[in-house]
């Protein structure tokens, strides 16, 4: 008996050096997958909002050597009492107004300052629509009806197999993916465990198996089809996508900083949501889209495809919001005015109409509430009615 317990404490002490040695090893895969599991926590959120290059793999987009373009101060504006309590409501934590291209109002909440290169969430989604309409206007893609297995193999004999770019774009894949922040075992938080220990978003993709409808069909909103965007546009070029990022948007927009790009494992950025920038760069973004894809006289991304993308051409439940490509178009909004959203909060209006831009962070964990977007979407129209019509 002595020889048995003389065994078994050698057979323990093994197992923990073993498992002390594990978690040596594994100690950053560890560290991130704590930090997927407390993201949203109430005491957390705020400030991994504005940390994420702390928490994941990522890459740095050089702004390039270009000035830093202006934002000249415009006339004083003051913020209507119902946007003041909305604020507050919805644990804002930066928001810049623009109207005509000047800046009338900046302010930043919860500790946050203006410098901090806050997580866009689905706000990059957007991002990637202008640049996937660069592309497409310059030729290296053929053709928005081209199906996606055309430039990304690897999604042969997925659910994305059949499926156009205009599909994907569009949230019209018909691909299976449950989108439900809440459910642990939900297909958008075995994507985030998959990101944040280091796999592959291109092997995730092309795992997915199953179609609730055929491509073009039907709407539904599934973030992984703005992935698979991401690996047309790899797959097209050759290059990653942080550098076309990088050389058709960033460095011509002349943003204050280096944007900051969440990857995988294997370097390939989280397009669908991974993007990290300051407000003000965010509303430059909205500005530029304000402007109809020309910046201080270059025509960065096409006027045509902005018109394009921001028309509600989804196949939408009727009466209910509308979506482009990567674009959100509120029930009855006009032509001409639509945003960019993000979970928990994040946001870029766009009015063309009367050129008023509102770039938005948050870390509002009641996003899902029904009410909560109906809220949101009246106080930028609020907004944008305090300017006078041009």
């Amino acid at each position: 008996m002595r020889k048995f317990f003389r065994t078994a404490r050698w057979i323990v002490l093994i197992l923990a050096v073993i498992i002390m040695g594990l978690g040596i090893w594994k100690r950053d895969d560890i560290t991130r997958l704590l930090a997927v599991n407390s993201l949203f926590d109430e005491d957390r959120i705020v400030h991994n909002f504005s940390h994420m290059d702390d928490l994941f793999f990522h890459t740095t987009m050089a702004r390039g050597d270009g000035p830093v373009s202006p934002l000249p101060l415009g006339p004083d504006f003051t913020l209507p009492p119902a946007v003041t309590e909305w604020i507050t409501d919805r644990n804002v934590t930066g928001l810049v107004i623009l109207h005509d291209g000047q800046l009338v109002h900046e302010s930043y909440y919860l500790g946050t300052a203006p410098e901090d290169r806050r997580i866009s969430w689905s706000v990059a989604k957007s991002f990637l629509s202008s640049l996937t309409g660069i592309l497409i206007d310059d030729g290296t893609i053929a053709s928005i009806d081209d199906p996606v297995t055309k430039y990304a193999p690897a999604l042969i004999g997925s659910a994305y197999d059949g499926a156009t770019i205009r599909n994907v774009l569009q949230m019209s894949s018909g691909v299976t993916f449950n989108e439900d922040y809440f459910d642990f075992w939900s297909d958008i938080n075995k994507m985030g465990r998959v990101l944040a220990l280091g796999g592959s978003m291109d092997g995730f993709a092309a795992g997915l198996k199953d179609r609730f409808a055929d491509p073009g069909s039907q709407w539904q909103y599934v973030s992984i089809d703005t992935h698979v965007i991401g690996m047309v546009l790899a797959g097209a070029t050759g290059r990653n996508v942080a550098d076309l990022m990088q050389q058709y948007l960033v460095a011509p927009m002349g943003l204050e900083v280096d944007p900051i790009y969440l990857t995988d494992g294997y370097g390939v950025p989280f397009v669908l949501g991974g993007l990290n920038l300051p407000t003000r760069d965010y509303a430059r973004f909205g500005q530029l889209l304000a402007q109809r894809g020309n910046w201080q006289g270059q025509q960065i991304v096409p006027s045509n495809w902005i018109a394009e993308a921001t028309l509600p051409s989804a196949r939408t439940p009727a009466g209910q919001i509308g979506y482009g490509y990567q674009w959100w178009i509120p029930a009855g909004w006009p032509s001409g005015e639509f945003l960019a959203q993000g979970v928990y909060g994040q946001f870029i209006y766009v009015n063309q109409n009367d050129n008023v831009v509102v770039a938005v962070n948050s870390a509002d964990r009641a996003f899902e509430d029904p009410s909560v977007d109906e809220e949101n979407y009246a106080i930028f129209q609020l907004i944008a009615s305090q300017f006078p019509a041009p």
